[in-house]
């Protein structure tokens, strides 16, 4: 049995369409470029929400393309030397390491928040 496509899910407002020439153009999300890092403005945070009382840092506000953000997010982790992920634009690192991380992020030259 040949596995159907899901692409279906993807037209989101779009059930039948009469005309002949009609053709879905799916709105592929543009990435922005990565800007430099003295012009990023990150906020690196302590979060316990929805993680069973378990700690997390959060980095947040990064602006630019998605293979930068998951660079730097194991460069974050290598460097703690702890396990994370980059999820929803944000990198979470395993445990408190606020401090580590600002300082980490200032030095690479990232303006940082730490809250």
């Amino acid at each position: 049995m040949a596995k159907k496509s899901n692409s279906f899910k993807n037209r989101i407002g779009v059930v039948y369409s009469t005309d002949d020439s009609f053709s879905y153009d799916e709105n592929e999300e543009q990435e922005e470029e990565t800007l430099m890092n003295n012009q990023q403005h990150l906020k690196v945070m302590l979060d316990k929400k929805n993680r069973g009382g378990k700690k997390v840092t959060l980095v947040s506000g990064f602006v630019g393309l998605t293979k930068d953000i998951n660079e730097l997010g194991k460069a974050l982790k290598n460097k703690c030397g702890v396990g994370g992920n980059v999820k929803d634009r944000e990198i979470l690192i395993q445990g408190d390491h606020r401090q580590k991380v600002g300082e980490i992020l200032k030095k690479d030259g990232y303006q940082v928040k730490v809250l």
